[in-house]
């Protein structure tokens, strides 16, 4: 499968988005929840900060960064999918108003951000950064909307080293996750996976690829065996 267009994954998001939620839940086992918390401890969001959550998809890390930004900061969800965008406002009725005050949801494309430079005190990423055309313009927008010495945390799929796991990770997208998504009439929708993560850099690649968007320090964590990988960012001070 060639690279999907900006256009094409945008479609793609928006024709999920009814299933998004019970898909993550059902094809990570509930997991994903608690990888996206490793990764807000590794950057460390503190009351009273800014915090910008790029591919927020039905807002679930971004809700995370505004109960840990509350009562008087601020966590702003991106996404280029209006129906995802939409979830994630209807989901924010069910929150507390305090971190209700902390959530807002914008329309964007993570490749030209519509914040200032130096803006947020951090930001996250999670599932989209595999997603996006051009990793190096996203990663340099990114560092331009982070103010200095800011983290950032970025989650997503990994290709494990070890064979035994590469096995195991192409037997679950092949017949778990595609026959899952047959069942839902979404096979074209949830196909793009296993080719996506193919193109996927792998971690060193990822590190490489920060340092060069101007990044000081860059890291990336195997988590999952392998599976997973959460990439944690610093701009220099």
């Amino acid at each position: 499968m060639s690279q999907p267009s900006e256009t094409d994954i945008q479609q793609i998001f928006d024709r999920i988005a009814p299933l998004y939620d019970r898909f993550n839940d059902l094809l990570s086992l509930g997991q994903h929840r608690v990888w996206k918390k490793m990764a807000l401890r590794w950057c460390e969001p503190r009351q009273g900060e800014k915090w910008l959550d790029l591919c927020c998809g039905s807002g679930d890390m971004t809700t995370l960064l505004a109960q840990l930004v509350a009562p008087r900061g601020q966590a702003i969800g991106v996404d280029f999918s209006k129906q995802l965008l939409a979830i994630a406002a209807d989901k924010t009725n069910n929150y507390a108003p305090t971190i209700q005050k902390c959530l807002s949801w914008q329309e964007g494309n993570v490749l030209e951000l519509p914040f200032s430079d130096n803006t947020f005190d951090g930001a996250t990423l999670a599932y989209g950064l595999r997603n996006v055309t051009n990793i190096p313009q996203c990663l340099a927008e990114l560092h331009r909307v982070l103010k200095q010495g800011a983290k950032a945390a970025i989650l997503d799929f990994h290709r494990p080293s070890d064979r035994l796991m590469q096995s195991f990770q192409d037997f679950y997208l092949e017949r778990v996750v595609v026959p899952m998504a047959d069942r839902f009439a979404m096979t074209e929708e949830y196909a793009y996976i296993a080719p996506s993560l193919a193109r996927f850099p792998v971690g060193t690649e990822q590190v490489k690829l920060a340092k060069a968007a101007g990044f000081m320090q860059a890291t990336h964590y195997a988590i999952a065996n392998g599976m997973m990988g959460i990439l944690v960012l610093q701009k220099k001070l």
